[in-house]
């Protein structure tokens, strides 16, 4: 059975437990949600607010056994980050793609929707949330807008950082957005966007360090996102190689795993990508064991995570004891530090003392030993210290939800009825982004279409259904097939959005 909890979560379930439902008997429950259950699965509810957030994702850990030492879901942040997808158009036509077959037909929300999704992820998760500004390509929004939405999220307290595939990511757009709030940037580039005179990830290197250079000294955070697949799995140890050289620059090199979900040629890989993989592919680039989870982010089988020093080319983990940092992450539970907070941080640290005087002592021993153990590194750099991480994420396909992992999720995406599991989204995109949005003119409740763009008057608005898309934007699945089923003349894809899938 399936437990709704406060705020209207999925509880994890125990598998291969018989029903008890009459008639049922001989059902077991999958670890999967039914179609019909990811049809219903309910967004964080309204009621939700960050304590109760904290407490709801911190319950989920102890339920699945996850609530360990160096767990930081639950702790230390009630959600990860939070997509607020500002457009579902893009410039690209990769072949993995997590927007859906419909998402080029649709205008962008207008800014008053978009708003009242920030002040719902304030509502609910607190200040200095996360918040990718994404889409589709967020950079295709008109660019006042785009630096009011930013300007929107630092004002609230949020942390934006944009997520754009780089090509209209221009200097002096990072830097008007710099100077708007923002504070991390995330460059998406991989060969499934099959980038015109770009034959391998090792050519794609001279465009990551074009961006690079666009985002150097702006006072940003640079990240990279790549989607690992067949054609790119074995070039993971030259991808860390790369980013390993970068790290005065790039602080995050995110590793993807191909899903299949969303628009994109390409399926599923059959078990033939695995995290393991990918992270001992990660410690062969970066020549060294790296430890892993270490904090842990949320369910295992989503995120891995890890960090890197680099002292004057010498390469070590940064969580080089995970016993010694799980004492460290759980004793900051109480009082966990907060980025661009300084001097709070000092006075957490000392109340941290406080409460656990061993664990500090022992960790300050284990940081002198270290620095000693560098000490002639650390004196040819003066002190200059570079610390990369990299974190792997494992979406889910669209058919294969598992329940546990989606009850843990700590990566959600804003949608009108609140924030929902990224992968749950992604399973039932259609019925988020072409539902008529409520909106308030004049005292007067009104429905924007996001299929024209306009406004009706309540009672008129349509029931969503698959939009009209011209051939020549057609992308995915449906540009490929030389007769698209589902599609007329005029371009047309089929009334039912779940028949092109």
């Amino acid at each position: 059975m399936i437990c709704m909890v406060a705020g209207g979560g999925v509880a994890p379930v125990s598998r291969g437990r018989a029903s008890t439902a009459p008639g049922a008997a001989e059902d077991l429950e999958l670890p999967f949600l039914k179609p019909e259950e990811i049809a219903a699965y309910p967004a964080d509810g309204a009621d939700l607010r960050p304590v109760t957030a904290r407490k709801r994702l911190r319950e989920t850990m102890q339920l699945q056994g996850l609530d360990g030492p160096g767990q930081t879901a639950g702790h230390f942040w009630a959600v990860a980050c939070v997509s607020l997808e500002i457009s579902q158009r893009c410039n690209l036509d990769c072949s993995l793609c997590y927007l859906s077959d419909h998402s080029e037909a649709t205008h962008d929300l207008p800014l008053g929707e978009l708003r009242r999704r920030i002040d719902r992820i304030v509502e609910t998760y607190g200040p200095g949330t996360v918040v990718q500004v994404s889409g589709g390509e967020p950079t295709l929004r008109r660019r006042d807008e785009l630096v009011a939405i930013v300007r929107d999220l630092s004002a609230r307290g949020l942390v934006p950082a944009l997520f754009t595939n780089g090509i209209r990511a221009t200097r002096d757009l990072l830097s008007e957005l710099k100077d708007a709030g923002l504070r991390d940037v995330a460059f998406h580039v991989d060969m499934t966007q099959h980038r015109t005179g770009y034959a391998s990830e090792r050519a794609l290197n001279d465009l990551r360090r074009a961006y690079i250079e666009r985002a150097k000294g702006l006072g940003l955070r640079i990240m990279f996102n790549t989607t690992i697949f067949a054609g790119n799995y074995e070039d993971v140890p030259d991808l860390a190689g790369f980013f390993i050289d970068q790290a005065d620059s790039v602080a995050l090199a995110s590793f993807q795993i191909q899903a299949e979900t969303g628009r994109g040629l390409l399926r599923g890989h059959a078990g033939a990508i695995t995290q393991d993989g990918l992270m001992r592919r990660l410690e062969a680039g970066a020549g060294t064991p790296l430890s892993f989870n270490v904090p842990e982010i949320g369910h295992p089988d989503c995120n891995r995570y890890t960090g890197l020093l680099v002292v004057n080319g010498r390469r070590e983990a940064l969580f080089d004891d995970g016993r010694l940092w799980r004492q460290m992450f759980r004793a900051f539970r109480r009082f966990p530090l907060r980025a661009q907070q300084p001097v709070r941080n000092l006075m957490r640290v000392a109340m941290t003392f406080v409460l656990a005087p061993v664990s500090l002592l022992r960790f300050a021993a284990h940081a002198v030993k270290r620095i000693w153990r560098l000490r002639a590194h650390l004196i040819r750099v003066r002190g200059r210290v570079e610390k990369i991480s990299f974190h792997i994420h494992n979406f889910m396909d669209e058919t294969r939800l598992d329940r546990d992992r989606c009850a843990a999720c700590i990566f959600k995406v804003a949608t009108a009825e609140g924030a929902i599991s990224m992968c749950v989204h992604n399973a039932k995109r259609d019925s988020y982004i072409l539902q008529p949005v409520p909106r308030m003119i004049g005292g007067r409740r009104r429905l924007w279409d996001p299929m024209t763009g306009q406004l009706v008057a309540e009672g008129q608005g349509r029931k969503p259904e698959a939009p009209a898309i011209p051939r020549k934007r057609l992308k995915g699945r449906l540009r490929k097939r030389p007769d698209p089923a589902g599609v007329n003349a005029e371009g047309n894809p089929a009334q039912d959005p779940a028949a092109v899938r």
